[in-house]
């Protein structure tokens, strides 16, 4: 090797060295950022909608700053991003692991509201998604899990500016499930399967006894009672639908 080709390697490795610093320094621009600055940056990226970069902001404060009140926030901050980011998958991960590693945060009922908005859309609730196919094989899971985190702000936390909210969002919930098992119990009684039919409607007046769906159920179990020729069992039936709903369509449908 001569000397002019060795003379030309070391200019370049010494190039790629200076290049490489200068991507180091750039990679190190939050080297000594404060955990104020880091919340801020990832705020502002979050509120122009930039969430990926508003999550490695947060991630980056959570590793340079594991412990204390500011790692706490960004993870409540984390679980928003996501929410907001339509990652609803990750918001319910996100807000269930900070309601386990802090049960008694004060801000643990904003987890628990957070978990909730991120389980159950009421724009795109079940109801939209349910067809000529078997209702029942839907997964009603992520809004019973919404439900469970209603249901626990409400109780721990009576006095918690999202309580109001909660109790509203767990009522539209309860009747949004209970017109889940009445499409099931539709269901069944379009195929012929009146005792499936019945048993079903049934369920919706022994659970969800204050949800509007209970007007329907009793529809389906009148329907099913007459085509079974239980005649007396679908008269009991209909008066009780009378005696609550007495402006019902379905009174109507059965003359």
């Amino acid at each position: 090797m001569t000397k002019t080709y060795r003379f030309t390697l070391i200019i370049l490795l010494l190039t790629s060295l200076v290049g490489g610093c200068s991507l180091l320094e750039e990679e190190d621009e939050t080297l000594n950022w404060t955990a104020e600055m880091f919340l801020q940056a990832a705020r502002e990226q979050a509120e122009g909608e930039y969430w990926e970069e508003a999550i490695t902001y947060y991630r980056k404060l959570q590793g340079r700053f594991p412990y204390g009140t500011f790692a706490e926030q960004a993870q409540l901050e984390i679980a928003y991003v996501y929410y907001k980011s339509n990652q609803r998958g990750l918001a319910i991960a996100e807000a269930s692991r900070f309601i386990q590693m802090h049960p008694v945060h004060a801000n643990v009922d904003y987890a628990y509201y957070l978990k909730g908005l991120a389980g159950f859309k009421p724009e795109r609730g079940l109801l939209s998604a349910i067809t000529g196919s078997d209702p029942s094989a839907h997964d009603t899971g992520p809004i019973r899990d919404a439900f469970d985190a209603y249901r626990e702000l409400v109780t721990r936390f009576p006095n918690s500016t999202y309580a109001p909210d909660a109790n509203k969002r767990l009522v539209e919930i309860v009747n949004v499930l209970a017109m889940h098992d009445v499409q099931i119990a539709r269901y069944y009684h379009a195929r012929g399967a009146h005792v499936a039919a019945l048993n079903r409607a049934k369920q919706v007046l022994e659970t969800y006894q204050t949800s509007s769906a209970v007007e329907h159920a009793l529809a389906v179990m009148i329907k099913a009672y007459k085509e079974m020729g239980l005649a007396e069992l679908g008269h009991d039936a209909e008066r009780v639908l009378r005696l609550n709903y007495p402006h019902s369509s379905y009174l109507t449908e059965n003359h």
